[in-house]
């Protein structure tokens, strides 16, 4: 089956965040959508894998920073491509705050945040979904949101001319040496699967 049609839909990004047991964590995300209204619902889906899911899981809440086109590769890569158990993210991240809920927002490179709770969860296996009703938002500027296509376009760094052979990750650029890669083999830098991988021709 060709799975190339997945790629079309379209997403924004996000940065995530929530907190647990004093402990303080956030990812990126693409995949947000509202659901219902009065009151307003939103639907994330957040990879099981990350401590952030985790956290949500038994924190219940969470922040969602909607980023712009202008975000620089670094802040995905900061967020994105590291755990939060290797690495404390917000040490040298700029102009931080907590909302009410006590959860960190990032709004350097965001258009406006979202503050959530969790109302219903579920387990898809690689990710688990979460609806939760707004807690709390604000609005700070009208600046384009990033799109995936956008990101992989124009900020994500394009992958140089390379002799090696193997696969590449879509997401993140990282190269797996051979001629088969395993179907259970995760990328060791953003965590993707073998369906976010393309063999190097």
């Amino acid at each position: 089956m060709n799975t190339n049609a997945i790629t079309k839909i379209g997403y924004g990004l996000y940065i995530l965040t929530s907190s647990h047991d004093g402990r303080d964590n956030g990812c990126i995300i693409n995949s947000v959508s509202q659901v219902a209204l009065s009151p307003d619902k939103i639907m994330i889906s957040v990879n099981n894998n990350s401590l952030t899911c985790e956290m949500i899981k038994k924190s219940r809440i969470f922040n969602l920073s909607v980023l712009k086109e202008e975000t620089p590769f670094y802040v995905f890569e900061h967020f994105g491509f590291y755990s939060g158990r290797d690495k404390n993210k917000f040490e040298k991240t700029d102009s931080l705050f907590k909302s009410e809920n006590n959860i960190y927002v990032v709004p350097k490179y965001a258009n406006a945040y979202m503050s959530c709770k969790v109302t219903h969860e579920l387990d898809l296996g690689t990710h688990t979904l979460f609806i939760a009703e707004l807690t709390g938002e604000y609005v700070f500027s009208d600046d384009p949101t990033i799109t995936y296509d956008y990101y992989h376009k124009h900020t994500k760094p394009q992958p140089q001319n390379t002799e090696k052979k193997g696969y590449r990750c879509d997401i993140c650029g990282y190269i797996y040496e051979g001629e088969d890669i395993p179907e259970d083999f995760v990328c060791p830098i953003c965590k993707h699967g073998i369906s976010d991988f393309s063999k190097i021709e």
